[in-house]
């Protein structure tokens, strides 16, 4: 029997819906090495610290070309496996191959490229599966559909950044090389991720299947235009007749993963210069400073799994916006306390805030934002909404970083002009813009549970 689309949903077990995130944990475990290992890896290559956002681009650039063009094709596509599906799987395929073969780079150029081979693997990957969980779940298992995405990012996180220091505690030399500079941790912990990208997008789809399209949906995807035109157009349009709570979304996104991108970009640096005294690359200290944000990092993304249920009554109490708006500002301070902490295990501290935040992050906007786009047009408007996610990190990189190719030098270079060269500066001013985002997402009233909503008159009349 086909079920459209555009009908209620069949509700789902909490078992279906953890099955139908599982490729999320194999997608987020990806990102997890990305955010954790890049700045080291090409720190390892010979790159300087005012270098790194611009070699780093490769993620916010995908971001923004693929996602949109990925979302309006897939609300497009009317195959036989499905509307979302084959994006998982080409998506998946790509990303594998980008984890397969980064830790094995010889050059910054090599690196880079790799980067831009698998940030656009998780990049077609990423948008079908939002747009996944709008198709396939009725509106009010949304929420918890979102949120379970937002506890399966924190696991998968946690184990991509804590799996390095498992690997030093079984007996592997933290200050084993390849010829490159590279750690072989790196290496074991990339090919590891491949197997798991691949491995839990497949298991995903195989046993919660799309939703068959019913006959009106056939028939307006038949008699949409097709190709990449189509697709840019559509792109247009969506974007003319944005919905009001999406616009002002927006705001709260451009200081959000502005403070977000800083954090992960230089957090490692901090650490390696108030904790272990170094800024050496080369230095043991520095590869103790990676293993050490591996494991803040690993606890915040506790944080983030387990405040993603924790969550769940609040919001269904007072709304997603507030209670998004409360983590960020946990998140800021978190951020803002970070830089004048010198001993280990004080580091910890902030990290709660932090994963306050990172976890109501990955869950919390998508159920405003799902709840208030036009179900026909779920695809489009999620990668629109990561175009919100990626300008920030892409202004960013241009004004902090400044690269030098001989002929040409990017950025502005304001990591040096405005912030000393030092990432402790960098990082205070990152907490400031995530509060600036807790504010800003008070803004949008869409957010809030409807009793919040309504004014006392209207509740009695």
């Amino acid at each position: 029997m086909e079920v459209p689309v555009s009908v209620p949903r069949p509700h789902l077990s909490l078992s279906r819906i953890l099955e139908m995130n599982l490729g999320f944990l194999g997608l987020q475990f990806s990102f997890g090495l990305q955010q954790g290992n890049m700045g080291p890896i090409y720190s390892y290559l010979g790159a300087s610290e005012g270098a790194l956002p611009l070699l780093q681009l490769a993620g916010p650039m995908t971001g923004l070309l693929v996602q949109p063009l990925i979302g309006a094709l897939s609300d497009r596509t009317g195959s036989k496996w499905g509307r979302r599906t084959p994006y998982f799987l080409a998506g998946a395929l790509l990303c594998a191959l980008g984890l397969l073969f980064m830790p094995l780079a010889s050059s910054l150029l090599m690196a880079a490229s790799l980067l831009w081979l698998l940030d656009a693997g998780n990049n077609i990957t990423m948008e079908p599966y939002r747009a996944y969980v709008a198709d396939r779940l009725d509106p009010g298992q949304r929420q918890f559909g979102f949120l379970t995405q937002s506890a399966f990012t924190g696991l998968a996180q946690m184990l991509a950044y804590l799996t390095p220091s498992l690997l030093v505690m079984a007996g592997m030399d933290r200050d084993w090389v390849d010829p490159h500079g590279i750690p072989y941790t790196v290496r074991v912990v990339f090919w590891a991720g491949a197997a798991l990208s691949l491995g839990t997008i497949v298991w995903s789809v195989l046993r919660v299947p799309e939703l068959p399209l019913g006959d009106a949906d056939r028939a307006r995807i038949a008699a949409a235009p097709k190709g990449f035109g189509a697709a840019l157009t559509e792109i247009g349009a969506a974007i003319r007749e944005m919905p009001i709570a999406m616009r002002k979304l927006g705001l709260m996104s451009l200081f959000q993963w502005f403070a977000f991108w800083g954090y992960w970009t230089y957090v490692t640096y901090v650490v390696a210069r108030n904790v272990y005294g170094t800024a050496d690359p080369a230095s043991g200290g520095f590869h103790e400073a990676v293993l050490t944000n591996g494991q803040m990092a690993a606890f915040y993304n506790l944080v983030a799994f387990v405040a993603a249920f924790a969550m769940v009554p609040l919001v269904r109490r007072i709304g997603p916006g507030p209670v998004h708006a409360l983590c960020l500002m946990a998140g800021g301070a978190g951020m803002l306390a970070l830089p004048l902490v010198t001993a280990k295990a004080a580091l910890f501290v902030p990290m709660l805030g932090i994963g306050l935040a990172w976890g109501s992050t990955m869950g919390n906007p998508y159920a405003i934002l799902s709840n208030s786009i036009p179900p026909e047009r779920t695809g489009v408007y999620m990668g629109i909404f990561n175009m919100m996610i990626v300008l920030p990190m892409l202004g960013f990189s241009v004004l902090m970083s400044s690269l030098d190719l001989g002929f040409v030098t990017f950025g502005f270079g304001m990591y040096e002009k405005l912030l000393a060269g030092d990432p402790r500066n960098l990082l205070s001013l990152c907490g400031a813009c995530l509060i600036a985002a807790g504010f800003a997402v008070l803004w949008v009233r869409e957010g809030r549970a409807p009793a919040a909503l309504a004014s006392p008159g209207m509740l009695h009349s």
